[in-house]
């Protein structure tokens, strides 16, 4: 009988356990596309945003790579390297965010190349550590790329789409209304 509880006991702790565990790389994504997308359509450079996120991708990482280190000295490696690696791409967006070389990109440009930076820094980090939790969130992100650009120059068609669904909606409520009237 402590057999039986002992197998289904360690089953109903996988489940909420998967799910933190796959919380903190949806919360960067979602992080990710929303400091993209503010930057893209305020046309304004939000540098301080991309400097906190860093230190988020950091505790991602480490949070991914911490069981592969089995003493502490891979322990502060992992730390180490991620730090590093994650400095390396934040100096690199800053200087994307220079006033003089802000003047040769567009919002839209210079929001997709940071995206594309993250996107890297993410799937090499994962490459590092070894995750292939890390690996896929940078792989999706690097596909969210050409996605985010078609949604970027498509804007006008959704908008032109939407207005005429929602005036087709309101010509058949008047109508229905009339009608019930």
């Amino acid at each position: 009988m402590s057999d039986a509880v002992a197998t289904t006991s360690p089953t109903k702790r996988r489940h909420p356990s998967f799910w933190l565990y796959e919380l903190p790389f949806s919360m960067v994504l979602v992080l990710t596309i929303f400091g993209v997308a503010y930057e893209t359509f305020s046309r304004q450079p939000i540098r301080q945003y991309w400097e906190i996120l860093a230190p988020l991708l950091v505790l991602v990482c480490v949070g991914a790579g911490w069981h592969h280190a089995h003493d502490n000295a891979a322990r502060w490696r992992l730390i180490l390297s991620q730090a590093l690696h994650w400095l390396a791409f934040i100096i690199v967006i800053n200087l994307m965010l220079l006033p003089t070389v802000q003047r040769n990109f567009s919002a839209n440009a210079a929001g997709l190349a940071i995206f594309t930076l993250l996107s890297l820094g993410t799937f090499t980090a994962g490459l590092h550590i070894p995750s292939w939790q890390v690996c896929l969130l940078g792989l999706i992100m690097a596909l969210g790329i050409p996605a985010i650009a078609w949604v970027e120059n498509s804007a006008l068609f959704f908008l032109l789409m939407t207005a005429g669904v929602l005036g087709i909606a309101v010509v058949l409520w008047w109508h229905w209304h009339e009608r019930r009237a």
